[in-house]
């Protein structure tokens, strides 16, 4: 039985890295849903497009304020962000609302096996099995979704 694929907004001010995200996305059987460079343009697609998760790096074009953008995901759109950063030491101890975070630089195989767990998650709202490596949940969302996540935990 196949679930449904996820749409997927990028975060991302650094082109390469947006564009390399997206073909990531696709082989992940996920649909990309476009790319925002700033904190205004995160919001306003996601308020337009719906998203059922938002990749977002914490420092985008107008400064640190990816941690900002999940907040209003979160709070305003009703989609969930997952942080994609190499400043998780920024991340506050309620990753402002996110589901978790993969730290840069990371793998493709990385990107692409957390792309397919937080797909079950977020359509069958419980954990496929252990979280894999790369992948850190937000503790509540290892609760919530009842996740073998020993970082999650110890948190």
């Amino acid at each position: 039985m196949s679930r449904p694929a996820l749409d997927v907004l990028i975060v991302e001010d650094e082109m390469l890295l947006a564009i390399e995200l997206e073909h990531l996305i696709e082989e992940a059987g996920c649909h990309p849903l476009g790319c925002a460079m700033s904190s205004d343009e995160a919001v306003a697609l996601a308020q337009q497009l719906k998203p059922d998760l938002a990749l977002v790096d914490v420092h985008l074009s107008d400064g640190p304020t990816g941690v900002d953008v999940a907040r209003k995901i979160a709070d305003d759109c009703g989609g969930v962000a997952l942080f994609m950063t190499a400043n998780v030491k920024r991340l506050p101890d309620d990753f402002a609302g996110a589901c978790g975070v993969i730290g840069k630089p990371y793998s493709e195989h990385g990107v692409k096996t957390a792309l397919a767990f937080l797909a079950v998650c977020l359509t069958e709202g419980r954990a496929p099995g252990p979280v894999p490596v790369g992948l850190t949940l937000a503790p509540a969302y290892a609760q919530r979704w009842e996740a073998d996540d020993p970082l999650a935990r110890s948190a």
